[in-house]
Formats: structure tokens, C-alpha cells, sequence
């Protein structure tokens, strides 16, 4: 059978546990529903998960969830000797290179990305200009993810084609 699925949530390496939780809690005000903690490979459910997920080896990792105002999971990992890429934005390679969140006052939120360690990638440009106040900027984080802000939702942005 045919239906829209939900999204659940998206899983971000990032290098510094404590420091993620407090940047995505301080500047996206998402909340904290499971505290940090230890996985490691035994033969409990969970370690036998990640084993299926990761492989054999995989040794230790820390986790956090959190959680969006609109309930969408999200996934801290801390893995031991992690290495940020060097360049984070291979776009043009498959696979996930950016996640989206929804703001009205971009700038506002552009700003505080910046002062807490992250960085704007772009000026923010609009998507009908003198039509529609439709914005969009990408950013990163302290840790190398890339963020993208909308102004409005992404049905409006895209319902009547932007292009």
C-alpha cells in the first residue's frame, strides 16, 4: 500500500558530545530526551543492533537524543577517533549532505548559529524575489553539518514550482 511516511529522525556524527547537546538545545531550542550515554559492543540488544548496523569492531560509542518542536528524532553520536572530512560538502557525492529546519526570523537564527561556533555558508537569498518573501540560507554548525533555513515551510516554498 501507498502513503506519505513521517519522518522519525536523523542521526549526526559529531566530535564533542556535551558540546552538541548544548548547541543544538541553546540555538535550535530542541530538548534533550535521552541524556547522554555509553553504548558498547556486547551482547545485549543494543550492542547486538549497532553490531548489525556497524559491524564487527565497532568497539564503543556515546549517544544523545533529542527532539524538534514538531517531534522529529534526533540522533548525537560520539564515536572514538572520529575525523571530520576534508571537505564536508561533497554535494555531488550520494547521500545526505545537509538537513533543513524552519525558522521566520532567518537572521536571527543565522546569528546565533554564528556566535555559538558555527558559520554562515551563504547570503541569504529569496526564492520569488518581489513576490514572495520565501527565504533560504545554509550554514554550518560547529561540528561541520550543514544546516539549511527556510523562512516557511517547505510545501509552501515548492507547491507552485520555485524554478
Amino acid at each position: 500500500m501507498r502513503y506519505p511516511r513521517t519522518f522519525s529522525h536523523i542521526g549526526l556524527s559529531v566530535p564533542n558530545l556535551e558540546q552538541a547537546v548544548k548547541f543544538y538545545t541553546d540555538v535550535m531550542g530542541w530538548y534533550v530526551i535521552m541524556e547522554p550515554a555509553e553504548v558498547v559492543e556486547d551482547d545485549s540488544a543494543i550492542g547486538v543492533m549497532c553490531t548489525d548496523v556497524f559491524g564487527k569492531g565497532w568497539g564503543k560509542f556515546r549517544i544523545a537524543h533529542l527532539a524538534t518542536g514538531d517531534k522529529i528524532g534526533i540522533e548525537l553520536f560520539e564515536f572514538p577517533q572520529n575525523e571530520k572530512p576534508e571537505n564536508n560538502f561533497e554535494y555531488w557525492k550520494t547521500g545526505i549532505f545537509h538537513y533543513c529546519v524552519q525558522d521566520p526570523d532567518v537572521e536571527g537564527l543565522v546569528e546565533k548559529i554564528v556566535e555559538h561556533g558555527g558559520k554562515q555558508r551563504m547570503p541569504i537569498r529569496e526564492y520569488y524575489p518581489g513576490e514572495k518573501p520565501y527565504r533560504m540560507v545554509y550554514c554550518e554548525d560547529p561540528f561541520g553539518n550543514l544546516v539549511e533555513i527556510y523562512s516557511h515551510s517547505y510545501e509552501l516554498t515548492y507547491s507552485e514550482g520555485a524554478y
